[in-house]
């Protein structure tokens, strides 16, 4: 989580212009990141919630902040009344919702009037050099099913594409800002572990076996993102789209 994800709450909390008080509704939630670090901006008078479709996702954030309410359902059908939050966020989970403008209609339905929609979605894969070369040795060793499952969360990184689906979806003057993050990990085996068995669909994709196979493989091919002190680095650009509700 540290490696990727926590270094962006910060900023589709600014996005959204989080404040106390707020009621605020974390879309795709995963293990809570962004809605602990909502929690803490809007204080004790606020309120958030983090919504997600996996109960293995929610059970880690509820263990993590059980003070937290974790509600479980999908981003296509909100299980909350029209105009109930005064920001609502989503950061890093719109790539997989199953009906991508049927999840942001929902998201802007759910928003009371003068609120702020905030999502985060990652560049292209072009553009994020680390997981390209990731991306490139999968295609080698397992081929085309197991390379796409790690494209896929790249998928909304082309700004045309991305700025087509929130028209589309009917988002009210959206507001495209792209930012350059960093991705961290103590080493390559731990960056592979990340992959696999955390954030992208290959944990789906790959065995025990295969994912010793391509551990091993990866240090000559990844070496170029090692750092002096053994540790992984590479720039890993995001878009935070914004938008308020009339």
């Amino acid at each position: 989580m540290p490696a990727l994800f926590q270094q962006w709450t910060s900023r589709v909390i600014a996005a959204a212009g989080i404040q106390p008080g707020q009621r605020v509704l974390d879309v795709v939630c995963g293990t809570g990141a962004l809605t602990r670090a909502a929690a803490v901006q809007i204080g004790p008078t606020g309120k958030a919630i983090g919504l997600d479709v996996s109960a293995g996702m929610l059970a880690v954030a509820a263990r993590l902040a059980p003070e937290i309410a974790w509600w479980q359902g999908a981003a296509e059908s909100l299980p909350f009344d029209t105009a109930s939050f005064d920001a609502v966020v989503s950061q890093f989970g719109l790539m997989f919702f199953a009906n991508q403008a049927a999840g942001l209609q929902e998201m802007m339905r759910v928003l009371a009037p003068g609120g702020y929609l905030a999502v985060a979605v990652w560049d292209t894969l072009d553009r994020t050099p680390g997981y390209a070369a990731l991306v490139a040795l999968l295609q080698r060793l397992f081929g085309e099913h197991a390379a796409d499952a790690l494209r896929a969360p790249f998928a909304l990184g082309e700004a045309r594409t991305l700025s087509a689906l929130l028209t589309g979806a009917g988002i009210p003057a959206p507001e495209i800002a792209t930012q350059v993050g960093t991705a961290r990990f103590p080493s390559i085996r731990s960056w592979i572990y990340t992959d696999v068995k955390g954030w992208s669909p290959l944990g789906t994709q790959l065995d025990a076996g295969q994912f010793e196979v391509l551990t091993a493989e990866a240090e000559r091919p990844l070496r170029a993102f090692v750092t002096a002190n053994g540790t992984v680095e590479f720039p890993m650009p995001a878009h935070i789209v914004t938008a308020r509700k009339a």
